[in-house]
């Protein structure tokens, strides 16, 4: 492992990330190479279509090999006038093709397996050949390993495909061999059908990967210990009353840029609360890695008036759902009439539309202080 990733070795830094993926690539298309050469003259020497066709699956390896080389070289180059905020989701591109690859092998292996099913071919048995399948099990899972753990520590989706894709192999190559063992000893001749086996396992891994990788590129949500982390960072700074609207863009490989709205007391000169956010943002930046940007709300704390107007206000939000929040809550206007001006985070599995959220606020709101309170309220779905 010291090989790829020395323990001195930052796993944020591009050049140490593009160095253990291209290193890990190139090792890929070695043995792949040396396996599909070894399964394809097995294969057409034997007669076994399972055989030759995982020796294909193989050579198909060394294409995806070869895209996550490109894709690693690729998210090395630092940021530019085309893409301000990197190259680091090219691992993400590598990862979807390899997934396209991992898909198309699967597609070629079933008709070539229904074909065998159809019009059966005798298969000659070989301890060569069981010599070839039971190395090319020992070789896939030492790359499943290697590319598991270095996906891991990298956070290196490319990688994780490739691992993915290793273990699929390992599994395909096993019911090969278990065809060719059954065949010899019992002479039913499964091959054709195992082939199919193996096609609809290698297409499961390949949509796994697709399903997964495509998720990210779109912008997957973050995780909540990801927010949670956040949120605690930031309201360990004295003078921060609240979070709220917080939105995590992830560009892959552990670089993420951060917005969230802070709540201060209004009592904060501007000076003094343009101060405290950029102490947050450097913070994050030199502690996480976290490119953040803090909006600053400045609210009115300790009013008895207000503090009663928001408690009841979230009684007839939270009335409605529990999960509901509210945030930046203010009182605009006089003795007559007031105005409660306020932000109501809802799920987006709520099953309400936010139209009729509104109407129900409203129509609380309008009970409150014998009828001399109306609201402008904004609702917005997040993740709660």
């Amino acid at each position: 492992m010291s090989f790829f990733l020395k323990k001195t070795d930052d796993v944020n830094d591009l050049t140490v990330r593009a160095r253990c993926g291209k290193r890990a690539g190139l090792l890929g298309i070695v043995l792949n190479t040396l396996l599909a050469g070894g399964k394809i003259a097995v294969g057409a020497l034997s007669g076994a279509i399972s055989v030759l066709a995982d020796g294909l699956n193989n050579l198909t390896d060394c294409g995806s090999n070869v895209v996550s080389v490109i894709g690693f070289k690729m998210s090395e180059k630092p940021a530019d006038k085309e893409h301000p905020f990197g190259h680091r989701r090219a691992e993400s591109v590598a990862s979807l093709l390899i997934a396209v690859i991992i898909l198309v092998v699967a597609v070629e292996l079933a008709v070539s397996s229904a074909e065998k099913i159809l019009s059966p071919a005798e298969t000659d048995f070989s301890y060569l050949l069981m010599g070839v399948l039971g190395i090319s099990i020992a070789v896939k899972l030492f790359m499943f390993f290697l590319n598991r753990n270095l996906g891991k520590k990298l956070s290196s989706e490319a990688l994780l495909a490739t691992a993915a894709d290793s273990i699929s192999d390992t599994v395909a190559t096993a019911l090969v061999l278990v065809s060719a063992v059954v065949s010899r000893f019992t002479n039913v001749d499964l091959d054709g059908w195992l082939g199919i086996a193996v096609a609809l396992f290698i297409a499961f891994t390949g949509f796994t990967i697709l399903k997964d990788t495509v998720s990210g590129l779109l912008g997957r949500a973050p995780s909540k210990q990801t927010v949670d982390d956040i949120e605690k960072r930031v309201l360990s700074f004295a003078g921060v009353k609240g979070v709220h609207d917080l939105i995590v863009h992830d560009y892959g490989q552990n670089k993420m840029y951060v917005t969230v709205h802070v709540e201060v007391s209004d009592d904060l000169s501007i000076t003094e609360a343009h101060d405290l956010a950029d102490s947050i943002e450097k913070d994050f930046a030199a502690e996480t890695g976290i490119e953040l940007t803090v909006h600053i709300d400045p609210l009115v704390y300790g009013d008895p008036e207000i503090d009663r107007l928001k408690e009841e206000a979230e009684k007839i939000v939270q009335g409605i759902d529990p999960a509901f929040l509210i945030h930046d809550f203010r009182v605009v206007g006089g003795e007559q009439h007031k105005n409660l001006v306020f932000e109501v985070a809802i799920p987006f599995e709520c099953a309400l539309s936010e139209t009729e959220v509104l109407r129900r606020i409203r129509d609380g709101v309008a009970k409150l202080n014998g009828g001399s309170c109306g609201c402008v309220v904004t609702v917005e779905r997040q993740n709660l």
